[in-house]
């Protein structure tokens, strides 16, 4: 089986409170559409992560706002009667998510046979502790695999007076290569054409190799399998004589389920992060993700526009991932660590792990309102603790985001 993306509101969540204790030594613990949640929150942000899969959503930015916004995905199972999952990643599946190891992993490696995207985004996680240290309020949450041996400790840090996410995930041992990310899912409105999606300058970017959308399965692909282009308004489709596809404006071909990867650009080439942004016209804002291309080489999308048919999609599903990731695109460990048409370029696919050295991988996601007419994002100006959004119809907005935080890991 492939990785969850092979496999993917704006509502008020439901929400109930079933723990209160001290806010200053322990979250708010919440059942939140039928997941046991822990809870963190400023005056402009809300966040909630499951104990099971470590999944964050609902996120709540400009909470008290007259227009707060809720950019992430809930699959539509998770307040219907329980059911049994083709994987545990789709049990509490939603929001964002750190993967380890990233992808399907349908082949056995060493003796070790991991689940889609690893047992961490299955396996309940244990509450460490929420802190304030100044401006900053962190939750933190730790992991132990069993399937090969180690700790993931989560922590997820809110500043005041921001409407910006800072996630760490700290590895200890987990020893050898190995595919990871994050796996950031958005929900998607459905007027097409809606979001206008633009990154960070990329080497190249390649539809997936293989079969994506299986329609033995009920699932349906429309790229052509394995085809590399270098804009993300031209991208080959499978039907001969069909326009390219522009990924630019989504959501778009409804009925598709659908997999690329862009190889980013090196920080040292771009004098800054690397960045995806997408655009929601219709709502007023842009939702933004920043990491560092050395950590993470590449960005996966998973385009999913009711292109799944099976259980537990069942048509339904509208999401974009949006997922930061070293990684061989969904395919998982085997393929990933061992080399690949992309490793052949010099593209990193998996990070080596050392059991003396623990590994932090920081990565920043937020969010930005911004006037009518702001359309798709050009390029983004890092100055120190903010980030400037520039339109590709000239216009600018300011965010205080600590992006040093990328490189430093400290806030």
């Amino acid at each position: 089986m492939k990785a969850l993306c092979k496999l993917t509101l704006f509502s008020l969540p439901l929400i109930f409170l079933v723990a209160t204790k001290s806010f200053a030594e322990d979250p708010y613990m919440r059942t939140i559409h039928t997941q046991p949640s822990f809870v963190i929150s400023t005056e402009q942000v809300e966040l909630a992560v499951t104990e099971l899969g470590g999944q964050m959503a609902p996120v709540t930015f400009f909470r008290n706002s007259d227009k707060p916004v809720r950019p992430y995905y809930v699959s539509p199972w998770q307040d219907e009667k329980p059911s049994s999952m083709p994987a545990p990643v789709l049990v509490a599946l939603r929001g964002d998510f750190f993967c380890l190891p990233f992808g399907g992993n349908a082949d056995e490696v060493a003796h070790e046979k991991h689940p889609p995207h690893g047992e961490i985004v299955g396996t309940k996680w244990k509450y460490v502790g929420t802190k304030r240290s100044g401006d900053v309020q962190t939750l933190s949450m730790a992991i132990e695999t069993q399937i090969r041996s180690g700790r993931v400790t989560k922590e997820l840090s809110l500043i005041d007076q921001q409407n910006v996410i800072y996630s760490r995930n700290t590895i200890e041992g987990f020893a050898g290569r190995v595919p990871l990310g994050h796996h950031a899912t958005l929900a998607m409105p459905e007027r097409e054409g809606a979001v206008r999606i633009a990154s960070s300058p990329f080497r190249f970017g390649m539809t997936n190799p293989g079969l994506f959308s299986d329609p033995k399965q009920r699932e349906y692909q429309s790229f052509l399998p394995g085809a590399k282009w270098m804009s993300l308004s031209k991208v080959p489709v499978a039907l001969k004589g069909e326009p390219d596809a522009d990924l630019t404006r989504l959501p778009a071909r409804q009925g598709y389920a659908d997999l690329v990867q862009l190889v980013n650009e090196p920080w040292e080439k771009t004098g800054g992060p690397a960045w995806t942004t997408a655009t929601f016209v219709d709502e007023g804002f842009v939702w933004f993700s920043l990491k560092d291309p050395a950590v993470l080489s590449s960005t996966v999308f998973w385009i999913e526009n009711h292109g799944r048919h099976g259980h537990p999609w069942n048509g339904r599903n509208n999401c974009l991932g949006l997922e930061d990731v070293t990684a061989y695109f969904a395919d998982g460990l085997a393929a990933s660590k061992d080399k690949n048409i992309l490793s052949q370029e010099g593209v990193a696919t998996a990070l080596e792990l050392k059991a003396s050295q623990p590994t932090s991988v920081n990565y920043i996601q937020g969010v930005v309102k911004v006037p009518a007419g702001f359309e798709a994002i050009k390029t983004l100006e890092f100055i120190p603790g903010q980030v400037v959004f520039i339109s590709t119809t000239g216009q600018r907005v300011t965010a205080p985001v600590r992006h040093e935080f990328l490189k430093s890991g400290k806030l």
